[in-house]
């Protein structure tokens, strides 16, 4: 895999990087008939353009400038020449439209497989990834960096393509019609191909100063807007407008800098093309009046004198665009080669007859690897949030997991779902490592109730049974079982209720509900609930642990929450401290000790 390094948002890449054009040929690839036909189409619009004032001088040498000939044969040639004329404007008029139509269809397509390619390798990355780069980078990368691109693969490439042909193509038509004319004029080629690139190299500058200050005016805008609570609370209203004038101040000058470039180049090239005509109307005139050219070839090169300093200044413009293009393919390649920690063997074992005996061996878990300079709730300088964990839990046995906030409960149900691998030792399920199963099957038999719940914009019951194609005979009689069907009867419309986007807004002890029905339509053998119930209203969480019960009976089940009432029902409670083990045992055993469990319970007791 090509390592590309990490990117600001302004910054801007290079045309010459033949690894980020290799990445991009290879999107381009489904699409070579396309791109042919589109080089195709620019020469036809190169061709007719380009015959346009060549029509234009036989016009004048064959039949206007041109003593002797009968009127009307004059009148039939200058019709006849008007006619393709016409035709060759209409020629370059429908390939230009195909054109533009064929090269926005290829962009978009490539941008489709390239944004569907970049979401799923996203979905499929670790959790320690997303600790590591914010939400809104991320989201920028499927947004605004594709987009980037799409302007190069739609205007950029049509502009550069037709612009590169029609200079080659001027300057052959104009050694044909007059050599030494041509060279006179291809003196100011270097002239103004330095102007090109001096102006191209300033507002690249130009270009980064302004995209890195828009990056720093939005971090400060959603920072001090997503905390505009914090900001009022603590009378910071003056000081965050302040730094705001600065910075929005800072970007109006970097804008108008840039403003000033274009305002100069722009009439620095009209006072080249000015300069060129000024040459031609005394080189060119001198000729006419020594019989060394005709009036026609004279206002011949002056039609072709403006058509070819036209793609000089479209070139220096859209040269900037490719670069930003490239910079942002190469931070969406960048992603696309990061790699995820967490892999499925080649030959995973088959788990579809599961016991659900779980058993943790010498397990010990950082996160410092993963989170560079931060470090995790509970993680203290240097040790792991978990620390020489030996525990073994039987199939069918309800666990309960208590501690403090930080002694790091979830963080063994995430090395048990494989959110994580342990930094040492290894979880067995039914005596086979976790690493021995494929990821995909694993969680499909450990089923996770966590607070936070998704909700897809459609029907109750289609976010119930989502992948698992539980026909609704089977989801009614599932809610039945568990009593949880006295909640779909509240709905309007029962389970064909549309919740999320656009339908009924569930509260969270239905949310709740909904996560756990969900959960049970997978059928898990290994059933935990994280803090399932800490948000809920009495009502749902009544109804709630009326299906738990239901639902742990033949199931190896897991409870972590800070409502320790709701654990006394477990076989055996776990109580962790700090990363460790420090007490096991029933209620009834770890009151009796007087240890840290008893504690816990006594604050629960006193907080209510």
């Amino acid at each position: 895999m090509h390592n590309f390094g990490y990117f600001e948002e302004g910054s801007v890449g290079k045309v010459s990087d033949v690894r980020i054009w290799q990445r991009i040929l290879g999107y381009c690839q489904p699409h070579k008939l396309g791109i042919f036909s589109s080089i195709f189409l620019s020469l036809l619009i190169t061709c007719a353009t380009l015959a346009l004032p060549r029509l234009m001088q036989l016009g004048i040498d064959t039949y206007i400038a041109v003593a002797g000939q009968d009127t009307a044969i004059r009148l039939a040639g200058l019709a006849n020449l008007a006619f393709i004329y016409g035709g060759a404007v209409l020629l370059a008029f429908a390939a230009g439209f195909i054109q533009v139509v064929l090269l926005e269809y290829i962009g978009q397509s490539i941008m489709h497989r390239l944004r569907n390619d970049l979401y799923q390798h996203i979905l499929g990355l670790d959790l320690a990834f997303f600790h590591r780069h914010p939400v809104g980078r991320l989201v920028t990368r499927l947004t605004n960096d594709i987009q980037n691109m799409h302007e190069m693969f739609t205007s950029v490439m049509v502009t550069l393509c037709n612009d590169l042909l029609k200079l080659v193509g001027i300057l052959v038509v104009l050694s044909f019609i007059n050599l030494r004319l041509a060279v006179v004029m291809g003196l100011f080629l270097p002239l103004a191909l330095t102007v090109t690139l001096f102006f191209s190299r300033l507002a690249r500058e130009q270009f980064r100063a302004v995209r890195s200050q828009l990056a720093v005016v939005n971090s400060f805008l959603q920072e001090n807007i997503s905390a505009v609570t914090l900001v009022q609370l603590y009378g910071r209203e003056l000081a965050s407008r302040t730094r705001f004038n600065v910075l929005n101040h800072e970007f109006m000058q970097r804008s108008l800098a840039q403003v000033r470039l274009f305002g100069f180049f722009m009439p620095l090239s009209e006072f080249l093309s000015s300069l060129a005509m000024a040459v031609i109307l005394w080189y060119g005139g001198g000729e006419v009046l020594k019989r060394q050219l005709t009036i026609g070839e004279l206002v011949a090169f002056f039609s072709y004198m403006r058509l070819f300093f036209q793609p000089m200044r479209d070139l220096s413009q859209k040269y900037s665009i490719v670069q930003s293009a490239l910079a942002s393919a190469e931070r969406i390649f960048q992603l696309l080669d990061k790699g995820s920690s967490i892999h499925s063997p080649k030959d995973p074992l088959c788990i579809d007859s599961v016991k659900g005996e779980i058993r943790f061996e010498q397990v010990g878990f950082s996160y410092e690897e993963d989170q560079g300079d931060g470090q995790k709730e509970g993680q203290q300088d240097g040790q792991g949030v978990l620390r020489d964990i030996n525990l073994q839990i039987r199939a069918g046995e309800t666990l309960a997991l208590v501690g403090s906030t930080g002694a790091g409960k979830s963080t063994l149900i995430s090395l048990l779902v494989r959110f994580y691998d342990p930094s040492q030792g290894r979880i067995l399920l039914d005596g086979h490592d976790l690493r021995d199963f494929a990821v995909s099957d694993l969680r499909r038999k450990i089923g996770l109730v966590l607070q936070e719940v998704l909700i897809e914009p459609d029907t109750v019951l289609a976010n119930i049974r989502l992948e698992t194609g539980m026909n609704r005979v089977e989801v009614e009689a599932m809610l039945a079982e568990t009593g949880m069907d006295a909640f779909i009867q509240r709905l309007p419309k029962g389970l064909d209720t549309r919740i999320g986007e656009g339908g009924l807004d569930l509260s969270s002890g239905e949310k709740q509900l909904l996560a756990f029905a969900r959960i049970l339509c997978r059928d898990p053998a290994v059933l935990i609930l994280d803090e399932a119930t800490s948000s809920v209203d009495t009502e749902a969480e009544n109804l709630l642990e009326q299906a738990v019960e239901a639902s742990f009976a033949g199931r190896t089940s897991i409870i972590i929450a800070h409502r320790l009432s709701t654990v006394r029902r477990a076989d055996r409670i776990v109580v962790m401290d700090q990363g460790r083990i420090a007490e096991q045992g029933s209620h009834d055993e770890l009151m009796a000790q007087g240890g840290l469990y008893a504690n816990l319970i006594a604050l629960d007791l006193q907080e209510r």
